[in-house]
């Protein structure tokens, strides 16, 4: 950050924030239509999808990376997005805190939808398991 000034590196922190607030809503609507693809059982469909998710999901970690070094750089090697938000004047502070915040919710709403998706494809695989390949404990003694 040393050919950075202080509001430069604010501005870039802030602009991540924003553009990770967007993916996650590209996320939301994609994360929704691989559910109902693996409702369907349209598994062109899901690969796709998939294909789709891995470019947001890979942007959204360089920008991860590149916020936790903004942030240690302007607040020292410990600190967090709290600590920098505490540390910004009122105007600048009430508009990282809501976007940050917003940030927070679609990233939990994401991991929520998430784990809803692989749940239902974890079943789906294991009773397509059991129809191909049968009960493995069906004759087991008990």
């Amino acid at each position: 950050m040393s050919r950075m000034t202080r509001e430069q590196a604010l501005g870039k922190l802030g602009a991540g924030v924003s553009a990770d607030i967007d993916a996650c809503q590209a996320i939301l609507a994609l994360l929704a239509r691989q559910f109902d693809a693996a409702l369907r059982h349209r598994s062109a469909e899901l690969a796709e999808l998939a294909e789709q998710l891995a470019p947001l999901l890979d942007a959204m970690e360089q920008r991860r990376v590149q916020r936790v070094s903004l942030v240690r750089a302007l607040c020292g090697s410990s600190a967090d997005m709290a600590t920098l938000i505490a540390s910004l004047g009122a105007p600048q502070r009430e508009a990282l805190s809501a976007a940050w915040q917003s940030l927070e919710q679609l990233v939990l709403e994401c991991k929520r939808l998430n784990v809803r998706n692989s749940a239902l494809l974890t079943e789906q695989f294991s009773i397509m398991q059991r129809v191909l390949h049968g009960e493995e404990t069906l004759y087991e003694a008990r």
